[in-house]
């Protein structure tokens, strides 16, 4: 028949249709109807459906569809058929008022419950990453007993950012390996020790930035490492350029 098109989806209950044409109920004549049930073919208001007591849910949250469903004792799904697509789509649901008013306070007592949870996530992701840094920054001094803790902390806590991508969350950073450690620290020389980040807003080709400042870093480090670093954290000298950094490769730390 016009403007509700077949076959009809199957649904649990009461089916309810957003017309596509203007119709007019064929029992009270009221109309045109936004909503309307067919009863032997013949489009019902819902009043005349005894749906007229129920609330339109539109689609959407489908938490929350779903609880005002198991708190109503009748609902009815609404749909339109969608020509170009040529099939029905749900448009949302026809609940009981009290049956959403219950429905909305369990979905925000679980948001409640999900705020809370999501502060305990965070407190404890904090305290594993008080942790880590501090592993991190004891497995620096361990390696470079020359680097001034402050320092060593400061390191640790750059590289271990979480979800920054550098060294430290690597999986290599997080099992505190060695060459994980030493490109952290070999990358905070680089950054805060040698004119490495002057070179590059200069202009300087990275290459060749590193190559420029590569002899400072491996005196810092080799200073470090032997242990006799001033506490100042400051490097000796500055490259003349005419010396390779030995890293090998862009350091994720940087």
């Amino acid at each position: 028949m016009s403007g509700v098109d077949p076959p009809f989806p199957v649904t649990r209950g009461p089916l309810v249709f957003q017309p596509v044409k203007r119709r007019r109920c064929g029992a009270c004549r009221s109309g045109p109807l936004a909503l309307l049930v067919l009863e032997d073919g013949q489009p019902r208001c819902l009043d005349c459906a005894d749906l007229g007591h129920l609330v339109f849910l539109p689609r959407g949250d489908s938490a929350l569809t779903r609880r005002a469903r198991e708190e109503s004792g009748l609902s009815a799904v609404v749909v339109r058929f969608h020509r170009r697509r040529g099939r029905y789509e749900r448009q949302g649901v026809l609940v009981e008022e009290g049956g959403l008013v219950r429905a909305e306070a369990r979905c925000l007592a679980d948001a409640e419950a999900r705020a809370r949870r999501r502060e305990r996530d965070a407190a404890r992701r904090a305290a594993e990453d008080v942790r880590f840094v501090a592993a991190f920054a004891a497995e620096i001094r361990r390696l470079y007993p020359g680097c001034p803790e402050v320092r060593a902390l400061a390191i640790a806590g750059h590289a271990g950012l979480r979800g920054s991508g550098r060294v430290g969350r690597s999986a290599a950073g997080r099992a505190l390996s060695e060459g994980a450690v030493a490109a952290a620290v070999r990358a905070a020389v680089r950054h805060g020790d040698t004119p490495y980040d002057r070179l590059l807003m200069a202009g300087v080709a990275r290459r060749e930035a590193r190559n420029r400042v590569g002899g400072a870093v491996r005196a810092v480090l080799e200073e470090w490492a032997a242990g006799d670093r001033a506490d100042s954290g400051d490097a000796a000298g500055w490259g003349d350029g005419t010396v390779s950094d030995d890293s090998g490769g862009p350091d994720r730390g940087a």
